[in-house]
């Protein structure tokens, strides 16, 4: 049996899209050759992995164009649009790590996978949506939209209104042991994008889709459990996790364990909006059984690899 670790890269939105420049395909493909450094040298050091990557920039793209394109074409629904990006995403990524890996003399096969991702129908967070998708409009828009198209909406900041979706908890990655078998073949898998499309069993057992929106990085430690993934890293735009953000008593974490980081976590310092979902993933993913998360800046994670960056959280008894 192969002993080389399995992991789980969950690629940060700015892997892809930067917000400080046009979100062009051209600009999105540098982006992710750039981004997938790392990951090469993961490959490299022997590593079975599956990626998976957020896609919010190119689903507030593509509902755009659903938009534009009333009364000229079919609507999409938001699943249809999940499974499109996820699609064209992975094509992108598997090209860019596939060209990385060829420059760097490393040779392996990338495949992606189109993913559904099983939730709870009555998950409270689809009665109470709140993840906000697609562009802004005026308050008068919004609620023409809203009573024309059926959508929820809500202010968002100083921008204006936008529509918002649940975004309930991951409990199945539905292609998990088709993943798993093609990572122990030795496939590089992509799996999971935007947190993979969300739908519910029925009771005969039929598959239904599902409005809404999963957080990729809570989806990314569920399909770690299910691969049997030691590792799990999260890239984002931040070095470190951090107690007080942003504030003058900001206190870096370069290593922490479980029980730490879930009384940091019930102490209100990883706020929903921003941190919360990858504690909560990295919770969710020691709990299942893996071994360690490293949380760190998508430019700094060979370094975070070598314990020079980052924040690194591991099981109680690990030996910090």
């Amino acid at each position: 049996m192969d002993n080389t670790p399995i992991a789980v890269v969950a690629l940060g939105g700015n892997a892809i899209s930067s917000p400080s420049e046009p979100d062009t395909i051209p600009n999105q493909f540098r982006h992710t050759r750039t981004a997938l450094q790392g990951v090469s040298e993961l490959i490299r050091r022997g590593y079975r992995l599956a990626i998976t990557h957020g896609n919010g920039p190119q689903v507030g793209n593509a509902l755009l164009r659903v938009e534009l394109a009333t009364d000229q074409a079919p609507n999409l629904p938001l699943g249809i649009i999940v499974a499109d990006t996820e699609g064209g995403m992975g094509y992108m990524i598997e090209q860019c790590l596939q060209n990385v890996c060829t420059q760097k003399g490393v040779n392996v096969g990338v495949i992606t996978v189109v993913t559904q991702v099983r939730v709870d129908p009555e998950d409270p967070a689809l009665l109470n949506p709140t993840k906000f998708i697609g562009k802004y409009y005026s308050k008068a828009e919004a609620r023409r939209k809203a009573e024309t198209q059926g959508w929820q909406v809500r202010e968002n900041g100083k921008h204006g209104w936008r529509r918002v979706v649940g975004s309930p908890q991951p409990l199945e990655i539905i292609n998990a042991q088709a993943i798993k078998q093609l990572i122990e073949s030795g496939m590089v898998v992509i799996a999971a994008g935007g947190g993979g499309i969300p739908v519910y069993r029925r009771d005969d057992g039929w598959y239904e889709g599902i409005d809404a929106v999963i957080d990729k990085d809570r989806a990314s430690a569920v399909l770690g459990n299910s691969i049997g993934a030691s590792e799990l890293f999260i890239l984002t735009d931040t070095e470190h996790v951090s107690l007080n953000w942003n504030k003058p008593n900001q206190q870096d974490l370069k290593r922490i364990t479980i029980s730490e980081t879930k009384r940091y976590y019930a102490e209100g310092h990883f706020p929903p909006g921003s941190m919360g979902p990858k504690i909560e993933a990295a919770i969710s993913f020691i709990e299942g059984g893996g071994k360690r998360v490293i949380i760190c800046s998508l430019d700094r994670f060979i370094e975070s690899l070598e314990g020079n960056s980052g924040t690194e959280i591991i099981p109680d008894g690990s030996g910090i």
